[in-house]
């Protein structure tokens, strides 16, 4: 009997996603804990692994269930109780076996808040604060990432895809009170593709990046930004089946 389940976590008390053998803190490792208390030890797929410091409000993944858990608000109930509060399970779905967490996806977006504020030590591990933001500047280089492109330059080694063209349908910049959201809607990203992408807006607002370098990387014939925002500043906001 297989699930969806959609959780919310708090990056930052956790060295990524997915179980690690050196590494012993991980979302996927509290999940494993909570459910085996449940008597429950089926596999568990996400919908993508998220980085160290990485947050989600709306990650997925899927379980296969044994038959005597047919009560799905229940089992969120339980689980809730027994997970810390960095890790919320928001909904339990029974779906089709065919149903897939990684790769059912049609659709996935982030989001990265950013703020020029002086720093605030209790929202420094949820914002990225930076001296200089140019949100006509910034919007400017989003734009240039809207479509179908070969993003090899913007991805970190060890990604293992077969393929490093995506289409990117959305990019926006945008203000509310004191934080700058930027919002990218895809079929698919690279690893750490948004970083590298924030980390090249930055860059253009700072000067130290032309939108004549940015178009030349988008277009994969070279590369001047090869460094990665910092991971605070990011979240995994909706996977679109």
């Amino acid at each position: 009997m297989r699930v969806k389940i959609t959780l919310a976590y708090d990056g930052s008390r956790y060295q990524g996603f997915q179980v690690q053998s050196q590494t012993p803190h991980t979302v996927a490792g509290d999940l494993y804990q909570a459910l085996a208390s449940l008597h429950i030890k089926g596999k568990l797929t996400s919908s993508g692994r998220t980085d160290k410091n990485v947050h989600a409000t709306n990650q997925v993944i899927h379980i296969d269930l044994p038959d005597f858990w047919q009560d799905t608000v229940k089992l969120k109930e339980l689980l809730n109780h027994k997970l810390p509060l960095t890790i919320r399970i928001k909904s339990i779905q029974h779906v089709d076996t065919t149903f897939h967490a990684r790769f059912s996806p049609k659709k996935r977006s982030y989001r990265y808040l950013l703020s020029s504020e002086a720093i605030n030590p209790f929202l420094s591990s949820y914002i990225t604060y930076t001296p200089t933001i140019n949100l006509p500047l910034m919007q400017e280089g989003l734009d240039l990432f809207v479509g179908e492109h070969d993003f090899k330059y913007f991805q970190k080694s060890g990604g293992g895809n077969t393929t490093t063209v995506r289409t990117i349908y959305h990019a926006k910049i945008y203000p509310h009170k004191n934080i700058f959201a930027i919002n990218i809607k895809a079929n698919g990203f690279l690893r750490s593709q948004i970083r590298i992408i924030v980390s090249a807006l930055l860059h253009l607002a700072e000067g130290k990046l032309t939108i004549k370098e940015l178009q030349e990387q988008i277009n994969a014939k070279k590369q001047t930004i090869f460094t990665l925002a910092p991971a605070s500043g990011l979240y995994l906001t909706h996977i679109y089946y």
